[in-house]
This record gives structure tokens, sequence and C-alpha cells, in this order.
């Protein structure tokens, strides 16, 4: 493993994971042993890496996981007269994007909230004002079709949101040696996920990245302070 120097830290020291205790929901705990973890917990990698004292350990396990939970709002919207069945996922420059879904006149539709705006984690409530105010103002712009619609459904989630640069973080830890990341995705993990387990597989079967080199996305950008922005989070 590389050496991994620190600024404040003592010399580092690598480690493994062996271990992790479950509590159930009857208030039971269980002991699950492994020989090789991966942190996927997606709006939650941030604070499961904190259980295995990334964040508050020495070395490079002083530097956290830079996940968090951020709520987001999908809005389900039907539109008669709306773009047809080839229309792709539509991005604004403000960041507002919609795509058809299904073959009856639907589309979904959504988009980040500025920092300063940010809606409370702690429940999934859906901000119907948001909608109008934000959301529905530039899509009609961008296709006046949508001046005449109606929101069928809207519901709310959170994005395992990377406040470091917003792109993945996938690979080693370098604070352990037995522990992967896969995490941090912002928003597009669902659409990066096959690549990411492939990639995931291949680090632990074969040791190295075979089919895409995604180096660039590992750790050691967060603890070089080197990041690699994504700029199209919607």
């Amino acid at each position: 493993m590389p050496q991994v120097v620190v600024e404040g830290c003592d010399e580092p020291t690598f480690d493994s994971l062996h271990k992790v205790i479950v509590k159930l929901e009857n208030g039971e705990t269980k002991k699950i042993t492994f020989a090789i973890c991966v942190i996927a917990a997606g709006a939650q990698s941030g604070h499961i890496a904190s259980l295995a004292n990334i964040g508050s350990g020495p070395g490079p396990l002083k530097v956290p996981l830079p996940v968090e939970p951020r709520k987001r709002y999908v809005f389900n919207i039907h539109c008669n007269n709306g773009p047809g069945l080839n229309t792709p996922l539509t991005v604004d420059p403000t960041g507002t994007y919609f795509r058809r879904e299904g073959l009856g006149g639907n589309y979904i539709c959504g988009v980040c909230p500025p920092p300063e705006e940010e809606p409370d984690i702690n429940n999934l409530d859906v901000d119907h004002k948001f909608f109008e105010e934000k959301i529905w103002p530039v899509i009609a712009h961008r296709v006046p079709a949508f001046e005449a619609i109606k929101v069928k459904s809207a519901w709310a989630g959170y994005y395992d949101y990377n406040f470091f640069d917003r792109n993945g973080i996938i690979g080693p830890h370098p604070g352990y040696l037995n522990l992967y990341l896969a995490t941090g995705f912002s928003g597009h993990g669902l659409q990066q996920a096959p690549a990411v387990g492939r990639a995931i597989m291949e680090l632990i079967v074969d040791g190295s990245f075979r089919t895409i080199d995604l180096s660039k996305l590992g750790y050691q950008r967060i603890l070089n302070r080197e990041p690699a922005y994504e700029l199209n989070i919607v």
C-alpha cells in the first residue's frame, strides 16, 4: 500500500476491519464477521464510516468521509401535448431537469435547491410550493406545452451528497487494508451503478481496476484536497 501522509498527523499505521455489530428492531444485537467490507450505504455512508473511526482516527483516518444526506424532491407531472417519445433527459442551464416517464404523457422533473435553501432532512415531506416557484416556471419556459400540466404525484428522498466535489468516491480506503468505498454519487449513482459494481468487484477479485481505471475517483483525492468536480448535478 502506498504511503499516505496527512498534515498534522502522526506516521500512519494500517489496520483491518473484522466485524460489525448490528442492532435489530427488537433491540437484539448480532455480530457479523467478514474478510472484506464495502461501504455503499448511500446517504448514510458518512455515518457508517464514522463508526469505523474514519474522521476521528490517526493518519488517513483523521479525514472524514465527505458524504451526507441531502433531501431532494421528484415531481411526476402529466401533459397531454408534451414532448414525444424520443425526448431525452433534458437539463436546463438552471439545473432544472425533466424526462419522459412511460407512454402516457407523464414526465418526472426536479432541481437541486441553492445551498441557502437546503430542505430539512429530518422528514421526507414534499414541499409543493417548491415545484410551483422553482420548477414549473423553468420547464414551462423551456417547453411551452408545460404551461398546462397536472402534478400526479411527488416524493422526497436522499442524495448521498459528496460535499467535497459532488462526485463518486470509489475504491479502497487508505487507512484499512480490507475496506472499500462506493458512495457519494450525489444523485447520479443509479446511472453509474453497473460500472461501479464491476469496478469494486475487480478491485476485490483481481486487486486492481481492469475494465475502466477509476483511480481518479479514489479516496486519495480527498486526502490530497484535489477535487474532481461534477458540474451536472440535478
